[in-house]
């Protein structure tokens, strides 16, 4: 499924929680994250939310995937404006794509 960044968030520390979580919910993992296919396997970290769930990050970006994506390759949270920012889609590079 696609993965966003959220350019609200400051650093790895996540800002997405309660409602925002709900539309946009975290990677989460429970151990140390994969790599898919194209993605640097250097560039993946994790943080620790203050909801005690730890998120993965990519490039140093808290990663999201958006309710209404429902099969691989749909991107319909792009450049959406929303809890105090934008969401844009990862590339590969781990920086935003900020073309709809």
């Amino acid at each position: 499924m696609t993965l966003y960044l959220f350019v609200a968030d400051t650093g790895t520390a996540s800002t997405c929680y309660t409602s925002c979580a709900s539309i946009w919910p975290p990677l989460l993992t429970d151990g140390a994250p994969q790599a898919g296919t194209g993605a640097d396997a250097s560039k993946l970290g994790t943080t620790n939310r203050t909801d005690g769930k730890v998120e993965v990050t990519y490039a140093g970006h808290p990663l999201y995937y958006f309710v209404q994506d429902k099969a691989p390759g749909d991107t319909k949270g792009q450049g959406i404006n929303g809890f105090g920012g934008l969401w844009w889609v990862v590339s590969p590079s781990g920086a935003a794509i900020t073309t709809k």
